[in-house]
């Protein structure tokens, strides 16, 4: 499961999205919201290693594997068709499942954006923010990359040290876990607020488990479900374990007909 890819703009990872689906065999995909950045896609940013993306999920649409896009707040356009079913690939708004620690709860995580004092404009204003620091952040390792350097994540430390950003985590995952109980669920999955999350909390009592997808501008995170048990995985970990490609080495081939051929 991934969420916060933001196809359409540049700060997407879409090289080590593709490596990191390509290195999968999933029998259920799920993207937890903002998948399409429709916020910003009108700048016109769009490059093959983003149709490469979209290849490979239709690439599992074809072959059977269901994949189910629960809607975000950059890609909430589509949620005026929610819920549509088209053969394999469902858009919903939120997804509930009976997995084996108990019923769970996926949604991307906006509608807690008021509970916790974030409104529209006040979230604009964050992600106008957050925009230039990964401005920065690019700029920072373009020039690390001259010297050999790997990649670092300058926008999240600096997000890290300021207080009003822990304190803005700390709310948001308290929202969801409560939410959660709330609703009698054990478990609940988001993204949203890219960090990655995967831990028990208690709410009044009772154990919820709290997850996040984090996202695939920087952290380049997904949770997957294997054998009853959920785990976090990291693409930068799994890439020095030689579990992945490197993208500067991936197959730069397209990899599913086009979708006349394909019927």
């Amino acid at each position: 499961m991934v969420s916060d890819v933001h196809l359409g703009t540049s700060a997407c990872r879409a090289a080590e999205l593709n490596a990191y689906l390509k290195s999968v065999r999933p029998a259920r995909i799920i993207l937890l919201g903002d998948i399409v950045d429709l916020w910003h896609i009108r700048r016109g940013f769009w490059s093959e290693d983003h149709t490469r993306v979209v290849r490979r999920l239709l690439k599992a649409v074809i072959g059977g594997t269901p994949v189910t896009w629960v809607t975000g707040n950059h890609d909430a356009a589509l949620r005026r068709f929610s819920p549509l079913a088209l053969g394999g690939l469902e858009i919903t708004d939120r997804l509930e499942l009976d997995l084996e620690g108990g019923r769970t709860w996926f949604l991307h995580g906006d509608a807690f954006d008021l509970a916790i004092g974030t409104g529209r404009l006040a979230g604009r204003l964050g992600g106008w923010s957050y925009d230039r620091l990964l401005m920065l952040n690019r700029g920072i390792n373009t020039v690390r990359g001259w010297f050999g350097l790997p990649p670092m994540s300058v926008a999240k430390r600096i997000a890290g040290s300021i207080p009003a950003a822990r304190r803005h985590i700390a709310r948001f995952e308290e929202a969801c876990a409560r939410a959660a109980a709330e609703r009698g669920a054990a478990a609940i999955v988001t993204g949203h607020i890219h960090h990655a999350t995967d831990r028990v909390v208690m709410v009044d009592g009772t154990p919820v488990h709290l997850l996040n997808s984090g996202d695939w501008v920087e952290s380049c995170t997904a949770l997957e479900y294997v054998h009853g048990r959920w785990s976090l995985v990291r693409y930068d970990d799994l890439r020095a374990e030689g579990l992945v490609d490197d993208p500067r080495d991936a197959d730069r081939t397209a990899e599913v007909p086009s979708l006349l051929a394909a019927g």
